[in-house]
């Protein structure tokens, strides 16, 4: 806006037109993006209730066997709740194809889903467990 048409905007309406402080709302942007970030980084580095626990599992070579398509095995992953990912789970299914099956669990000879192995005798069960009982049969602790 040109200076003339402000001094006369300024007369016609009796207000003061004042140009941006982009000084100031570059501020206010720079501390609302670093807030936001502060928050994302705070919750994903912050442990999940099982992440403990998962990795135990992990570490003692218990395998759950599982089909991303299999409504079991999300009940199952549910129970983990966002510490799943560090669980020792092995996908058998291809994504996108309902009879497909990965050669890991063709070569295991992997029928039903949920399979849960356990060592050293390499015992499988084909159900879900609580995580409790996954803790008796394991002995990992649960928080």
């Amino acid at each position: 806006m040109s200076q003339e048409r402000r001094e006369r905007q300024k007369e016609k309406f009796g207000i003061k037109i004042s140009s941006r402080n982009w000084g100031r709302v570059a501020i206010y942007a720079v501390l609302i993006v670093a807030a936001f970030g502060v928050a994302y980084y705070v919750d994903h580095r912050t442990q999940h209730k099982h992440d403990a626990f998962a990795r135990c599992l992990t570490g003692r070579g218990v395998k759950m066997y599982g089909a991303w398509w299999c409504p079991h095995c999300v009940e199952q992953k549910e129970k983990f709740g966002a510490s799943f990912e560090y669980a020792p789970y092995v996908e058998c299914g291809i994504k996108g194809d309902l009879r497909g099956l990965s050669q890991v669990c063709k070569d295991e000879d992997i029928k039903h889903y949920p399979t849960w192995q356990f060592p050293p005798t390499g015992e499988r069960v084909e159900r879900v467990f609580t995580l409790q009982e996954l803790s008796d049969r394991t002995g990992c602790t649960l928080p």
